[in-house]
């Protein structure tokens, strides 16, 4: 609609300043040392619903970090759509791989860089700058609702509690969620689904303390060497995962489907480029693209162990860890795979060490329909701005409460996603491109206004 496209280019840098306030917060929920950071950027979510035209906003306590709901309600007997997305953060570091600071936004070549400018921060923004659309334009046709969480990037723990006893509150007809990506501006797309995941930590203890490794090398097993071995025979040389029963629940995926996923673009000397490697690596007889969607893996997410400082310290370690995920697909379950991997490890440590091995955090996978009202209303939405019909495909990443919201609130949920699997997501340099987020807010009130016609 032409006011709506009036009303955000007038506005539009206005949108963006508040966007980077925001991103200077360091709402890194994975660390104590910003608790407080994490009630302040709670308090700006709150305030910034005010201002874009909600009725109420709440901050609700929880046993983590709190979570920030509000809602614009027009009538009971509209639709109610009930937005989802995250206000916490991932970890920096490495600091010093960033080019500028992850907390002191900055844009450069149309594009923002900061830890959360596109995951989640950026995307939620999206949202709430659309309702403000709405709200002042006085073409809001649904009810909206927001349910904004602190915890999502260390699993969400506490959010199905609030969820189960809020149940009355979060009351909807379908979830929208932006914590995705589209292939490009150019090809759009949906997420039809993300991945399941599990993740645990391995800890291998050999010597009672660290040893001179020249006095006691050779003789007792150093915990780094064997911890790799153990790490390394997980995978087969087709790079298929050979923990036993790991794949006992997969789902095969139609030759249709997968029919269907080929015909999204893939430039695989584009995509070499762009992550500096000379050759791509995976389980044999699947594609890149299948590899990210509809195949479950297992991926070392970080390992220490021994002298990690300056200069040469000739050590035999005591200790050796390793953070371990799997990302798994339908119908897997991550409580079951997650005892699986916690045994293996046990399982296959020889006896010249011990292992201590527990869980972090996990969540299911999800597969939403694509012959809902909700996805009907995002694809027409995307047509209606990309004047091109979006491509269905699956998700690599994990939303773990995608599948304890349908659950407790039965209802289905549609992936909107406008960032990109290019914009350095949990890694130093984050971005998210100006001209995505301008799509998203242009795009966003499309979805409510189709939705409701649906209805």
């Amino acid at each position: 609609m032409q006011v709506w496209k009036e009303y955000q280019e007038k506005n539009k840098d206005r949108f963006l300043d508040e966007l980077l306030q925001l991103l200077r917060i360091p709402s890194v929920s994975a660390k104590s040392e910003h608790k407080e950071d994490m009630l302040i950027c709670a308090e700006a979510v709150k305030q910034r619903l005010y201002e874009a035209g909600v009725d109420t906003a709440t901050i609700y306590t929880t046993d983590g970090h709190p979570v920030v709901y509000g809602e614009k309600i027009i009538d009971p007997n509209k639709p109610t759509v009930l937005v989802y997305g995250h206000y916490d953060v991932q970890p920096a570091e490495p600091l010093e791989l960033w080019n500028s600071g992850p907390f002191d936004p900055v844009i450069k070549d149309g594009k923002i860089f900061a830890r959360g400018s596109c995951d989640d921060k950026g995307q939620v923004y999206m949202h709430i700058k659309a309702l403000e659309i709405l709200v002042k334009t006085n073409t809001l046709t649904s009810n909206i609702k927001f349910c904004i969480e602190g915890e999502e990037e260390i699993g969400s723990p506490n959010l199905g509690k609030f969820v189960s006893s809020h149940k009355e509150l979060l009351k909807a007809d379908c979830i929208l969620i932006s914590d995705s990506s589209m292939l490009s501006l150019d090809t759009p797309s949906i997420d039809i689904g993300v991945r399941g995941l599990s993740y645990i930590e391995v800890e291998v203890t050999g010597p009672n303390r660290d040893l001179h490794s020249g006095v006691y090398g050779g003789a007792v097993a150093n915990p780094i060497t064997i911890l790799a071995k153990m790490i390394a025979s997980c995978h087969d040389e087709n790079n298929h995962i050979t923990i036993p029963g790991f794949y006992d629940d997969v789902t095969m995926i139609p030759d249709e489907e997968r029919k269907l996923m080929s015909k999204a673009p893939f430039n695989e000397t584009v995509y070499k480029e762009d992550l500096g490697v000379k050759e791509l690596w995976g389980e044999k007889g699947y594609t890149t693209n299948e590899r990210t969607g509809i195949r479950p893996t297992l991926e070392i997410n970080g390992i220490w162990g021994g002298y990690e400082g300056e200069g040469a310290k000739t050590v035999l370690p005591s200790k050796a860890t390793a953070k371990i995920s799997a990302r798994l697909v339908p119908d897997q379950s991550s409580i079951k795979i997650t005892q699986l991997l916690l045994e293996h490890f046990k399982k296959i440590a020889p006896p010249y060490v011990s292992v201590n091995a527990f869980e972090h955090h996990g969540g299911e996978p999800y597969i939403t329909p694509i012959d809902s009202k909700a996805y009907k209303a995002a694809a027409k939405a995307i047509e209606t701005t990309f004047a091109k019909k979006p491509i269905p495909v699956r998700g690599g990443g994990s939303i773990p409460i995608c599948s304890l919201f349908e659950k407790e609130l039965g209802i289905k949920i549609v992936f909107m996603g406008f960032g990109l699997d290019s914009d350095n997501l949990h890694s130093p340099n984050e971005k998210f491109n100006l001209e995505n987020f301008y799509k998203g807010i242009e795009t966003i009130p499309y979805f409510h206004k189709y939705f409701t016609e649906l209805s």
